[in-house]
């Protein structure tokens, strides 16, 4: 099960990644910003809103299937690695700066969710001891 956790929300991560850093390439391919007929088309004349939506529907399966097996608390938590993952690509793809905000906002991420694992791994062997 371990193992489905990992290869699962690894899926999960590159797929929520790709599609979050296509839709800025799409939207900077579409630069200027301007709500007018000419913008959506910019917008939909470049290959990255594709590979954006692509992701994001991937994202979508990946997820329901995580959480037909995953306690949601964990997994809602792992799944908002994604803000970690997005930040890393963007230093090397945007050339995005690493912030001290950025830096502690990692931490706490991380962090949490591996409280949270740690919690339900607890209430798991709880659970386990009860049973027996």
């Amino acid at each position: 099960m371990a193992r489905f956790y990992l290869i699962g929300f690894t899926v999960l991560l590159m797929f929520d990644t790709v599609a979050q850093c296509s839709f800025k390439l799409a939207a900077e391919h579409a630069q200027p910003l301007a709500m007018s007929i000419e913008w959506l088309v910019r917008v939909f004349s470049g290959h990255w809103i594709y590979v954006s939506i692509a992701g994001y529907i991937l994202t979508f399966f990946t997820w329901m299937t995580l959480l037909k097996k995953a306690p949601v608390g964990p997994a809602f938590a792992a799944s908002h690695l994604e803000v970690v993952t997005v930040m890393i690509v963007s230093i090397w793809l945007f050339h995005e700066p690493i912030t001290l905000f950025k830096l502690i906002g990692t931490i706490l991420i991380v962090s949490g969710i591996l409280f949270l694992a740690l919690a339900e791994s607890k209430l798991a062997k709880k659970a386990n001891n009860h049973s027996d």
